[in-house]
């Protein structure tokens, strides 16, 4: 796929963003900063920013992301999405101020820590979104069909 040097450079970013997303992952199994640490939602959550960081380096050699993996990536967005929205309604509605600000996370108030995972899904989905225009736009050409001339 030739992109133009614009949307490489956008495209380097988003590889590197979403690498670091993934990286920062690690720090969610740290029991003196999370309570009751998920090792397993923390490796689910590393795996899917790596997901989508992989997606957006396929660009960057010359590749579009087979349409199937970026199905693949907006199902994960949607489903992280699921798993994290009560957490931002909670956070909106509840009783309590609204924040995105606080330290940690506890499992007396997790609404934080899942409103942030929410949004970063949400920037994932945007991001697939991208990437599917981007196939769409600057894809391989498609073959002419029958008739035409």
């Amino acid at each position: 796929m030739k992109l133009p040097i614009s949307l490489r450079i956008l495209n380097s970013f988003a590889v590197a963003l979403f690498g670091a997303f993934a990286v920062f992952q690690y720090n969610d199994i740290d029991p003196a900063v999370y309570h009751r640490a998920s090792s397993l939602d923390a490796a689910l959550w590393l795996a899917f920013y790596a997901l989508v960081s992989a997606l957006f380096a396929l660009t960057l050699i010359k590749r579009s992301a087979s349409p199937w993996l970026l199905l693949l990536g907006a199902v994960a967005c949607l489903a992280k999405m699921g798993q994290t929205g009560w957490g931002l309604w909670i956070n909106i509605f509840g009783q309590d101020e609204f924040t995105m600000m606080q330290v940690s996370m506890s499992s007396a108030d997790p609404r934080v820590e899942l409103s942030r995972e929410f949004f970063g899904a949400v920037i994932a989905l945007a991001g697939i979104a991208a990437l599917w225009w981007q196939g769409r736009r600057f894809g391989p050409e498609r073959l002419p069909e029958a008739g035409d001339s």
